[in-house]
C-alpha cells in the first residue's frame, strides 16, 4: 500500500502487521493544519484496504502527541466562511472515518494531547499514556462549542458528569486520572510509550482477523450511533461559535501569551485552562 499521497504531515510506516501512523509537524507541536487534517481523514480508508495491516499505532513526532487545532486557522475561520465550512465538514468526515476503521488502533500518547489530539486518543481502541502526558479539550474555554470526537466518545468511556466537567471547563486530565476515569488503558514511563503501544498492537494483530475486525465494528456501532445523534448539532454550533467575538478575543490573548514566552501555554500547545 502506497501512503505517499498523504503528504509529509502524516507518516505511515509498516512494521510487519503493524502500521505506525505518525503526526509529523513537530515544530508546530503536531497541530492540525488543513493538510494534516485531510490526511488524517483519508488514512483510515487506506489502512482498511491495506491487506497486510492488522493493527495501527497512532503516535506523534517530537515532544508532544498533538496540540490540536492550528490556532492561526481559528482567526481565519472567524472571517472566512468558506474555510470555516470546509474545516467543519472535514471534522465530521474524520470522526466518522476513524470510528468506522475496522483495524484496532492503539494511541501512543506522550506529552499533551489537546483538542483534536485529545479526540484522536479517545477514538482509539487502546490508549497508552506517558506519566507526564495529559488530555485536555479546551474548545469551550476558548469560545468554541465542542464539536468533534470527545463530545461523542467521552460520555461512553467515562461518565456524563465527568465528561461535562472536563469538556466544559477544559481542565487538564493527567495520565493517572485518565486511567482512573476510563480514558486510558496503561500509564508507563514516557520513554516506554511507543514500545508499549507496539507491544499491545502486536497482541491485537495476532488475533484472528475477521473476528477482531467485526467485533471492533460491533463495539464501535455504539459510538457511531452517538455520532449520528450529536454531531450534526455539535458541529453546527461549532461553526456558529467561530463567528463570535469570544473566539477572536481568546485566540488573540493566547497568541499574545505565546509571543511573550508563556511556558504554560507553550507546553500545552493550546490556551492554558488549568
Amino acid at each position: 500500500m502506497d501512503y505517499s499521497n498523504l503528504g509529509p504531515e502524516l507518516l505511515v510506516e509498516a512494521e510487519g502487521p503493524l502500521r505506525i501512523v505518525t503526526l509529523n509537524r513537530p515544530d508546530e507541536l503536531n497541530s492540525f493544519n488543513g493538510a494534516m487534517h485531510t490526511a488524517m481523514r483519508r488514512v483510515w480508508d487506506q489502512l482498511v484496504d491495506d491487506e497486510g495491516a492488522r493493527a495501527v499505532v497512532l503516535a506523534g513526532a517530537g515532544r508532544v502527541f498533538s496540540a490540536g487545532g492550528y490556532v492561526p486557522d481559528f482567526i481565519r475561520n472567524h472571517h472566512d466562511l468558506a474555510a470555516r465550512r470546509r474545516d467543519i465538514r472535514e471534522g465530521e468526515r474524520l470522526v466518522r472515518a476513524m470510528l468506522s476503521c475496522e483495524l484496532p488502533v492503539v494511541a501512543a500518547v506522550h506529552g499533551p494531547a489537546v483538542g483534536l489530539g485529545c479526540s484522536l486518543a479517545s477514538m482509539s481502541d487502546f490508549v497508552v499514556m506517558g506519566e507526564d502526558a495529559f488530555l485536555s479539550d479546551p474548545h469551550v474555554a476558548i469560545g468554541l462549542a465542542a464539536g468533534d470526537g470527545g463530545i461523542v466518545t467521552w460520555p461512553w468511556q467515562t461518565s456524563l458528569l465527568v465528561a461535562k466537567e472536563y469538556i466544559l471547563l477544559g481542565d487538564r486530565m493527567p495520565a493517572a486520572d485518565a486511567a482512573r476515569l476510563g480514558l486510558c488503558n496503561r500509564v508507563v514511563p514516557t520513554d516506554q510509550v511507543l514500545a508499549t503501544a507496539k507491544e499491545y498492537a502486536l497482541r491485537f494483530a495476532q488475533l484472528p482477523a475477521q473476528s477482531t475486525r467485526d467485533t471492533k465494528r460491533a463495539l464501535n456501532m455504539h459510538l457511531l450511533d452517538s455520532a449520528n445523534t450529536v454531531l450534526n448539532f455539535a458541529l453546527a454550533a461549532e461553526y456558529e461559535s467561530f463567528g463570535t467575538e469570544d473566539i477572536k478575543i481568546r485566540v488573540a490573548e493566547f497568541l499574545g501569551s505565546e509571543e511573550h514566552g508563556s511556558s504554560d501555554v507553550a507546553a500545552a500547545g493550546a490556551p492554558a485552562t488549568a
